[in-house]
């Protein structure tokens, strides 16, 4: 019968990576202390980047050469500390950090570990051949990989990568009402007014008249986000409304709707994209100064809507 871990596949493959180190540093314990040393091999990182140090190091400057986190390094030198192999002392240079070397027992020590890790580094070898003779290579791209693109942007990618904007088409005017109407509602305290109703009913109409568009984000064939790009003149558009299911609104399918009116308005050949917005809705702005919207008087075609705050222009 399959273990779980063989039906997890790929999903366990952290969980079996810690698993194997944790089996690696029990084994290595168990050969220190049948050697008759006091010393962990957990500490074999801190220590080893001691003993090749010619001048005593921070914290700070032991943790970013074998990359472990500042709290690590300072647990496993407290440890060697209690075993008093390391000495630590004030930094005279910066009173908020301090220097350690090792002390003289941990550099005597030194030359009882060494034949030991030459023992120790053949039986990994052959630990570490038996699943692939380039192993270490092989830990080194994926150790890279993880470093240059982190796993959870890659998830996030993949989710982003779901989302494909789509043009209006008539069957999609229900969609239209049930994403824009609830919110239109909450934003007018129930009170919508005839323009709003004539664009829940009919988006076609209130938006193309004008020679505007409307695009839908699509997320697993689910219509998830809109957003309605209005002509000004012959050289200014501005997108009018955009809204996203609160179900789905951290998969950056706002930044994917605005790149698709920022892509028609270049193919219109207009000069600019406008926006109107609430001071208070941070994130938005946050959102709207990444992709290069400034503050700027309003386009004489805008119709400044009772909750808007000000106006927004990008330059194209």
């Amino acid at each position: 019968m399959a273990s779980a871990f063989e039906i997890l596949g790929y999903l366990a493959g952290a969980t079996r990576f810690r698993r194997i180190s944790e089996k690696l540093y029990v084994d290595g314990d168990k050969i220190y202390k049948e050697a008759g040393i006091q010393f962990k091999a957990s500490w074999f990182p801190v220590y080893y980047v001691l003993a090749l140090s010619e001048s005593p190091m921070t914290v700070l400057q032991i943790a970013k050469q074998i990359d472990f986190s500042h709290i690590t390094v300072k647990n496993v030198l407290r440890e060697l500390e209690q075993e008093e192999l390391v000495s630590i002392e004030q930094n005279p240079e910066d009173k908020r950090s301090k220097l350690v070397s090792l002390s003289l027992k941990g550099q005597k020590l030194i030359y009882r570990l060494k034949p030991l890790w030459i023992s120790f580094s053949t039986a990994l070898k052959k630990v570490f051949q038996a699943g692939h003779p380039d192993f270490m290579n092989i830990l080194n791209r994926i150790d890279q990989q993880i470093e240059e693109n982190p796993l959870n942007h890659m998830v996030s990618q993949q989710e982003v990568e779901s989302v494909l904007v789509v043009d209006y088409k008539p069957s999609l005017n229900k969609h239209f009402h049930e994403l824009a109407g609830p919110w239109l509602t909450e934003e007018l305290n129930g009170q919508l007014k005839e323009e709003d109703g004539i664009e829940l009913q009919n988006p076609d109409e209130a938006h193309f008249i004008e020679g505007g568009f409307l695009f839908y984000a699509k997320y697993k064939d689910q219509i998830v986000g809109y957003v309605a790009l209005k002509r000004l003149d012959d050289n200014a558009f501005e997108f009018a409304s955009l809204y996203i299911n609160p179900n789905y609104r951290n998969l950056g399918i706002d930044t994917l709707l605005i790149e698709r009116c920022i892509s028609r308005c270049m193919e219109n050949e207009a000069d600019e994209l406008w926006l109107q917005t609430s001071i208070s809705k941070t994130e938005a702005q946050i959102l709207y100064d990444a992709i290069g919207f400034v503050d700027k008087a309003p386009h004489a075609g805008m119709m400044l809507q009772e909750l808007t705050k000000k106006a927004m222009c990008l330059e194209l």
